[in-house]
């Protein structure tokens, strides 16, 4: 259990999904500032230790009222997540660093090509927009999900039973209003087939984009990395590391895009630091043995 003073939220905790010091700077300006002059009481809990409960249950996959005792209590942790997601906070501390992420990169702030996917998932027992994929043969929903040529996210819709060529026109007009920068997207054959092609036309007579299909050779046998569709297909690995996110448990579409958001922050917090992902106790377990043998060689 970790043992810092989380009582004034003041110190980031000790669990390996916390925010660092580093992160904590990065992140801390883009946080919503507090009117005082509407009033109210002293806040508790910190938006540091807000974060830092958030990213615990993200990383963990467990309940909100199973966080531990010492970060902060889950009804709090939870309201705060509903409002940053209301208010638009995620959005705002998203887009503000993916565009860094760009910028550091030596890229342009706004994209202007991009890849779209979507993966099944499972869900938990309930919840709106569930439906069940027939291809795949599962019951849950379908993430679709518009990432810039670094894999950053761009746009993320949730649905149900919805395929590929129906949800693609919703990312995409999704993208169409927010980023008037892209120009190309790349997508695979699930987009485009010879039975209904007509989400090319559409893209590129409504909405100026143009779909390029990337398509698997038919003498192609087993996995085989596709030029540009791998890029989206990382990303999809880089969410489902997050335990929360190897499942749908939300019974909503907008917490579970907002918690897509979340994952997406704390991984560009972790490259603009220059850290790597604290994913394990293994270094605290390291420090220990060697501090043992230490003591048993001053002995």
């Amino acid at each position: 259990m970790c043992t810092c003073d989380n009582s004034g939220a003041v110190s980031g905790s000790c669990y390996p999904s916390s925010l660092t010091d580093e992160m904590w700077e990065i992140v801390r300006p883009l946080l919503p500032v507090r009117d005082l002059r509407k009033g109210g009481g002293v806040r508790k809990y910190a938006d540091r230790l807000v974060l830092d409960s958030i990213f615990y249950l993200l990383r963990s996959g467990c309940q909100w009222r199973m966080l531990p005792h010492d970060l902060m209590p889950f009804d709090g942790a939870h309201r705060w997540f509903t409002k940053w997601r209301k208010d638009g906070t995620w959005d705002r501390i998203h887009d503000a660093l993916r565009r860094r992420v760009r910028v550091e990169a030596g890229r342009d702030p706004e994209p202007s090509a991009a890849v779209i996917d979507a993966q099944t998932i499972k869900s938990s027992e309930g919840g709106e927009a569930r439906g069940f994929d027939a291809g795949k043969r599962t019951t849950g929903r379908n993430r679709h999900v518009l990432v810039d040529t670094m894999g950053l996210l761009l746009v993320a819709v949730t649905s149900a039973s919805v395929q590929d060529r129906a949800g693609g026109r919703t990312v995409l007009a999704r993208l169409a209003a927010g980023f008037r920068t892209v120009g190309l997207v790349w997508a695979d054959g699930g987009y485009a087939n010879s039975v209904d092609s007509t989400l090319l036309s559409w893209a590129r007579d409504a909405l100026d984009i143009v779909v390029e299909i990337v398509k698997r050779t038919d003498d192609t046998k087993g996995f085989k990395v596709l030029p540009r569709r791998w890029v989206v297909e990382r990303t999809f690995g880089w969410l489902v590391r997050n335990r929360r996110l190897a499942r749908d448990y939300e019974r909503l579409t907008a917490t579970s895009e907002a918690m897509i958001k979340v994952a997406m922050i704390r991984l560009m917090l972790v490259r603009l630091a220059g850290q790597p992902a604290r994913w394990s106790h293994e270094p605290h377990r390291k420090t220990a043995r060697a501090n043992t043998a230490e003591d048993l060689i001053a002995a």
